[in-house]
C-alpha cells in the first residue's frame, strides 16, 4: 500500500509538471467572403498566447492578388488578420496553402462564402495543408468536418474524459451506468444548443473552473461508496450526471464557439458536432468497460475475486479515484486564480 501511494503522488505530480492541458480546440481560421464577383475579404484567426502567435501563414496562388494592405492585433488568445484578395474567377478552382501547419499539431478550419449563398466548409490538417476552393461544395463537407471536431474535442478533452471515468467508477451495475451516460448526454447536449443558439450566455473561465469542480465531487464521492457511504450520488448517480452535464455542455458551447460555426448551416454543423462528442464519449466508456472485462479474464485476477470475495475493481479504484481529484484539484486552483489575474 505504501508503494502504490508513492506511486500515485509520483504520477501526479509528473501531470502537474506538464501542465497537462484541459479541453481546448483552438484551430487557425481562415474566413472568405465575397464582397463583388471578383473581390473577396478574408479574415486569417490564429491561436496565441499573449503577444506570441503560431507561426502560420495564408499563401494564395499568383494570380490571386492582395487589393488592401492587411491589419492585424492580439485579442482574446489569438491573433487576428485581415484584407482583401481579387481573383478573375471569383477564387474558383484556386489552391490556396497554410504555410507552417505541417510543422503544428492544430489545425486549420475554411470558410468561404459567396454572395449567392453558396459555402465552402473544410478542415486542414498538419498533413493536409492545401486545398482547391471549390465554388459546387454541398452540406456534406460541412457535417463530416464537425463531426470530427466534435469526436476530437471529447477525446482530447481530458477533463470532460476524467469526469466520465469517474462516473464509471461511481456507477455500480450496467443498467444504472447506462441511465447515468444517459442522463449527462442529454444535459450537455441541451445547454451546448441552448448556448450556440443565443438562448444562454455564460462566461468561460467560471464555467472552467466548475467544470473542474466537477471532477473533484465525483471523484470524492467515489471515496465515499468505497467506503459504504450511501450518499445521494451513489443511489442516484444519474441525478449528479445530469446537473454537473449541463455544466459541461457550456464548455463544449465554449469550444465551439472559438471554431465558429458556417452561418448557412448552423443546425446542421451543431448537430454533427454534439453526434460527434456523443460518438467519442461512447468509444472511451467502450473501451474502458472492454478494458475492465478483459482485465477480469486474467487467471490472478479471477483467483483473487474467488479468494476475497471482492471485485477487482476496489483495489484499483480507491488510487484512480485520488488521482483524478487531485489532478482536477490542481485544475480548479489554476483556473479559479486565473479569473482573478
Amino acid at each position: 500500500m505504501r508503494f502504490l501511494l508513492i506511486a500515485l503522488v509520483a504520477a501526479t505530480a509528473t501531470l502537474f509538471s506538464l501542465k497537462v492541458p484541459a479541453h481546448e480546440v483552438r484551430p487557425a481560421l481562415l474566413s472568405m467572403d465575397q464582397l463583388a464577383p471578383q473581390l473577396f475579404d478574408v479574415s486569417w484567426r490564429v491561436p496565441a498566447r499573449g503577444d506570441r502567435r503560431l507561426s502560420l501563414d495564408v499563401q494564395f496562388a499568383e494570380d490571386v492578388r492582395r487589393t488592401r494592405p492587411s491589419r492585424g492585433g492580439f485579442a482574446h488568445g489569438f491573433y487576428t488578420e485581415s484584407w482583401t484578395v481579387e481573383h478573375p474567377e471569383g477564387l474558383a478552382g484556386t489552391r490556396v496553402a497554410i504555410d507552417g501547419l505541417e510543422r503544428t499539431m492544430t489545425d486549420a478550419l475554411v470558410h468561404i462564402r459567396w454572395q449567392d449563398g453558396r459555402q465552402q466548409v473544410l478542415r486542414l490538417l498538419p498533413d493536409r495543408t492545401e486545398f482547391t476552393v471549390d465554388a459546387m461544395a454541398g452540406p456534406g463537407q460541412v457535417a463530416g468536418t464537425y463531426f470530427l471536431l466534435g469526436m476530437e474535442h471529447i477525446l482530447l478533452g481530458i477533463d470532460h474524459l476524467l469526469f466520465v471515468l469517474a462516473l464509471l467508477l461511481l456507477v455500480n451495475g450496467w443498467k444504472p451506468l447506462v441511465a447515468t451516460i444517459t442522463a449527462f448526454t442529454l444535459a450537455h447536449s441541451i445547454t451546448l444548443a441552448t448556448a450556440v443558439l443565443g438562448l444562454v450566455s455564460v462566461p468561460q473561465g467560471p464555467v472552467e473552473a466548475v467544470i473542474a469542480l466537477s471532477i473533484v465531487f465525483v471523484a470524492a464521492e467515489v471515496i465515499y461508496r468505497l467506503r459504504g457511504r450511501r450518499t445521494l450520488a451513489v443511489r442516484r448517480p444519474w441525478v449528479v450526471a445530469f446537473g454537473f452535464g449541463l455544466l459541461h455542455g457550456l464548455g463544449f458551447a465554449g469550444a465551439l464557439a472559438e471554431i465558429g460555426l458556417p452561418q448557412h448551416a448552423v443546425p446542421l454543423a451543431l448537430a454533427l458536432f454534439n453526434v460527434g462528442v456523443e460518438a467519442g464519449q461512447l468509444a472511451f466508456v467502450g473501451a474502458v468497460c472492454g478494458l475492465w472485462l478483459a482485465i477480469r479474464q486474467l487467471p490472478v485476477v479471477r483467483a483473487r475475486e474467488l479468494r476475497t470475495g471482492t471485485a477487482a475493481a476496489v483495489p484499483v479504484a480507491t488510487p484512480l479515484a485520488y488521482l483524478v481529484g487531485g489532478l482536477a484539484t490542481w485544475w480548479l486552483l489554476e483556473r479559479s486564480l486565473a479569473l482573478f489575474l
